[in-house]
């Protein structure tokens, strides 16, 4: 754990910039208003794998690195990808700031050029929250800023799987964050890239909502059949609080 001393030393925030706490191991993150902040998925999908503490793990598009300070504890060695050059920048100070640098490392650059990065079948488990929206025709001028960040300008959800692909080992685990909506498309490139998905879990807005989100571990080369299917996930109540579930992931019980 870091001490507030040692932290206190390490926090340079600068202009549009703030420091939120992680409720974990005492880690602090900083986040920028500029740029896409982590929303409640980053903090689900950090918590549905099924860590072993010798994991080399992968993240894809880790944006400011906040899945790496959260899975931290719970595997040996994590890599994480950012194509955004001030988001990567962020992610690099906040592992400092949580005195990570030994465990986390993070490159910048584009992972459909995955074989530029890393090696084949390099990795234990490999965690993504793509982006959910594919790009129609007449948005492309429409979309600026933080709106860009959930829409596929850079990265299809055939590019993410491609390039879990080719770093994950034979029977290595792959875990993704996604649109409800999309689940058809997403087995069928799963299962073009040599994936089988092994557990899935809808997430609801509320009680009485329709599942916008899930969230899915594959296997590479797994077998057919014997998919588990959690019980939904709830994140709000009627009132607008967080459930029981969601306060226990995020550590408020």
């Amino acid at each position: 754990m870091v001490s507030l001393g040692e932290m206190n030393e390490k926090i340079f925030l600068r202009q549009g910039e703030r420091l939120d706490d992680l409720m974990l191991s005492g880690r602090k993150i900083i986040q920028s208003e500029k740029e896409f902040c982590f929303a409640t998925d980053s903090v689900l999908i950090a918590h549905f794998p099924k860590f072993k503490r010798n994991y080399k793990v992968l993240d894809l598009g880790t944006g400011t690195g906040v899945i790496p300070l959260l899975i931290a504890d719970e595997v040996e060695k994590i890599s994480a990808i950012e194509l955004n050059h001030d988001m990567a920048e962020l992610a690099r100070r906040n592992v400092e700031l949580n005195n990570l640098s030994e465990k986390i490392s993070v490159v910048e650059g584009d992972y459909r050029q995955i074989r530029d990065f890393f090696f084949a079948e390099s990795f234990n488990l490999v965690i993504a929250n793509p982006p959910y929206y594919p790009v129609k025709n007449g948005e492309m001028n429409k979309l600026i800023g933080v709106a860009t960040a959930r829409h596929e300008f850079t990265a299809t959800l055939e590019d993410v799987v491609t390039a879990a692909r080719f770093v994950l080992k034979y029977h290595g685990s792959f875990c993704m964050v996604h649109s409800a909506a999309r689940l058809t498309e997403i087995v069928d490139a799963l299962h073009r890239h040599q994936f089988e998905m092994k557990r899935l879990q809808m997430i609801h807005p509320k009680k009485n909502r329709d599942a916008n989100l899930i969230m899915l571990e594959a296997i590479v080369g797994g077998n057919a059949g014997n998919l588990k299917i959690l019980p939904p996930l709830i994140v709000h109540n009627d009132d607008g609080s967080y459930t029981d579930d969601i306060k226990k992931i995020y550590g408020l019980e």
